[in-house]
């Protein structure tokens, strides 16, 4: 079923709003090589399931295991499928300032409508170093989403800080993981232009109810077409149809927060009739109690008409 609700917030100037996928880059079984053509039709069948852009080279898209060839191919591969690059927000993260900028360079000479960026993580970078970072890459002359996960990065863009980003002109939104759903009217106080984009699956109900006018996806590689009503239920204020919707999936979006979410939405894909296959080493495959659990919520998801 292809769903045709309109994108939420999504406008052409503001092309990182709306749902954006973090997509999952399928691997072939024999020699773990990027399949662009299987990720190419993955883009497509994405957006004609009411999702509204993508977000190559992210976690999900286990960029850090990736060449910097594939990456850029990659990239190429996803503006290509979408059919405009404005749809495209490619995770731009890299441990040097300088090599991000190149990355950002790279996205905005194949059309890409924005970037997502990580702070410094190759140490506890401070405010200073944090907004120099910013500046660098806001340099390359592509709107530039800030992704907050200061579990990973062990660097926090508090709302003070993003704040600040904000005043510089050296970013448009950011991508919020942190969990802390209060942030959201403290960032709307301190600059209300920034766009909140919802970072972690688990908190969309209540990121959204806050003000969010996008969410940066992990589950929709699974299950567009539902996730992608839930959203728009979720902005719209319609509670009486986002709140069972959600309950309804939130044991599988739970999963976007935890360690193994690479693993665990590849085989929700698997389950669910979209190839996910393997990962890259050093993810290895899942196993136990975990892949039960995983197991148990997708298959239920599936008899229940998600989709």
């Amino acid at each position: 079923m292809t769903a045709t609700a309109p994108p939420s917030h999504r406008t052409a100037g503001r092309p990182w709003r709306g749902i954006m996928v973090a997509t999952a880059l399928p691997f072939r079984d024999h020699d773990l090589s990027v399949d662009y053509d299987a990720y190419a039709e993955h883009v497509r069948w994405l957006l004609d399931n009411g999702c509204d852009g993508v977000v190559p080279n992210g976690s999900l898209g286990e960029y850090q295991t990736l060449t910097a060839e594939e990456r850029a191919r990659v990239v190429l591969t996803a503006v290509e499928a979408a059919g405009d690059g404005a749809r495209v927000m490619p995770g731009v993260a890299a441990y040097g300032s300088a090599e991000s900028r190149r990355w950002a360079e790279q996205a905005a000479e194949a059309g890409c409508g924005s970037v997502l960026l990580l702070p410094p993580n190759a140490y506890r970078a401070d405010a200073s170093a944090v907004r120099a970072h910013y500046a660098e890459v806001a340099a390359a002359g592509v709107p530039v989403v800030a992704y907050n996960n200061p579990y990973d990065t062990k660097v926090d863009l508090t709302p003070a800080l993003l704040a600040e980003l904000h005043g510089d002109g050296h970013i448009v939104a950011v991508k919020e993981f942190s969990g802390d759903v209060r942030r959201a009217y403290e960032i709307a106080e301190l600059a209300p232009e920034l766009d909140l984009l919802i970072g972690a699956d688990d908190v969309l109900l209540e990121l959204a109810v806050a003000g969010a006018v996008g969410w940066v996806a992990g589950y929709p590689n699974a299950f567009p077409a539902s996730c992608a009503d839930l959203y728009r239920a979720a902005v719209s204020g319609d509670l009486d149809r986002a709140l069972p919707l959600y309950r309804g999936l939130h044991p599988l979006l739970r999963w976007d927060s935890k360690t193994e979410f690479v693993q665990s939405i590849k085989l929700s894909m698997d389950i669910a009739g979209r190839r996910g296959g393997p990962c890259r080493p050093p993810r290895s495959p899942l196993g136990g109690a975990v892949e039960a659990e995983v197991r148990a919520a997708t298959e239920k998801a599936v008899a229940d008409g998600r989709h």
